[in-house]
């Protein structure tokens, strides 16, 4: 593989989340294979205004090692331009964009021009193209942002076939999301349970990440309700921050009678107490009404963790049903017959070794190879 100078132009530190997760790794598996590589992120991001969450920004100390320029305003024109000439300059030989929503399509297509005029390969990463939360400027937006890339990656068949639709002259590659392995080893599963106050020898369901309609947390709790929860001893753990209304969610908890079987941490968890959540659960719950793919499923596989997704977008590709964990239609019955079936039958050891075994499949290294493939 020729070394390559590679710009990588997502969120990053200090802005937190999946996405900067994401980048951040990335960035750090091209400069372990010895390519130079740096990352351009937000001066803004997103207007305060429009943040659902209570912070943009990470408590976290900075990546070591990592070149991290916080240029872009998303708002800006004449910063896109700017930024654009800047980096054009440098000339990267490989620019990989991280798209995940049409409101960064004119910052991030004006920008590309930019770069791809200077010689660079320009590659968008696709989170979504069809969005979760659909809004008027979505289709136009979408187009400006794609028509300024040479090729497209995907980490969900529906997406592939979403780009494949919209730019069918271009290559458009299909990779699973990798394996998250940066937020820390497993813990014995009753040492977690104690940093986290959580009774010891109660089982948990972890429902974990940002909370929003679209993740499905209100068929989670009609299905919960239907659980044996006292034969099972069993509670839900909810492990994120509200990025919408939690009034809706604390009167469905009431209504059904699971105030003393659901564990509430609805602040932002900080990387370095994931590995913490996930070492004290079971089973990792994803009842999503809509998806593309999911970088909980990925943390989960780190930490061999058996898994419940519902059959939408990607998820069923990345959990195979009865090996790793279930794939259940949006039906709380279903859903809740396959939690009662995990602990009835004790299913926790086998769909663990299994989840060893798959997760062997999801490594950053195949991920920068099929990059550069394209």
């Amino acid at each position: 593989m020729n070394k390559m100078k590679v710009l990588i132009v997502g969120p990053a530190h200090p802005l937190r989340g999946g996405l900067a997760t994401y980048d951040e790794r990335l960035c750090k598996e091209f400069i372990d294979l010895g390519h130079s590589c740096e990352i351009l992120s937000f001066s803004l991001q997103y207007p305060s205004i429009l943040f659902p969450g209570k912070t943009q920004f990470s408590s976290d100390p900075k990546p070591q090692n990592l070149i991290i320029h916080s240029d872009i305003n998303s708002v800006n024109p004449i910063n896109w331009i700017l930024v654009g000439n800047k980096f054009a300059k440098q000339k990267y030989d490989l620019v990989i964009f991280r798209y995940w929503m049409s409101f960064m399509a004119p910052s991030f297509g004006t920008i590309a021009r930019k770069l791809r005029k200077s010689g660079a390969k320009v590659i968008a990463i696709t989170d979504n193209i069809v969005p979760h939360e659909k809004r008027f400027f979505d289709k136009v937006f979408t187009n400006y942002f794609l028509n300024s890339c040479d090729a497209f990656l995907s980490m969900s068949k529906e997406v592939q076939q979403q780009a494949q639709a919209l730019q069918p002259d271009k290559k458009v590659a299909y990779v699973a999301h990798p394996m998250y392995d940066m937020f820390g080893s497993a813990q014995i599963k009753s040492e977690a349970k104690e940093k986290l106050r959580l009774e010891p020898n109660t089982n948990y369901l972890l429902f974990f990440g940002f909370i929003r309609k679209y993740k499905g947390l209100s068929l989670l709790l009609d299905s919960f309700a239907l659980v044996d929860r006292k034969a099972l001893h069993l509670k839900l753990i909810i492990a994120g921050e509200f990025y919408e209304d939690a009034a809706p969610y604390m009167a469905q908890i009431e209504t059904l009678g699971l105030q003393d079987d659901v564990v509430l941490r609805t602040d932002f968890i900080p990387n370095p107490e994931v590995s913490t959540y996930f070492s004290a659960s079971d089973l990792v719950v994803q009842t999503y009404l809509n998806a593309t793919q999911s970088g909980v499923t990925q943390i989960a596989y780190y930490y061999n963790k058996p898994m419940l997704v519902t059959n939408v977008g990607g998820l069923a590709e990345l959990v195979p049903h009865n090996k790793v964990g279930y794939v259940c239609e949006l039906n709380p019955q279903t859903i809740a017959g396959h939690i009662q079936d995990f602990y009835a039958n004790k299913r926790e050891q086998e769909f663990s070794n299994n989840a060893e075994l798959e997760k062997q499949k999801f490594t950053w290294l195949y991920l920068v190879e099929q990059i550069c493939s394209l």
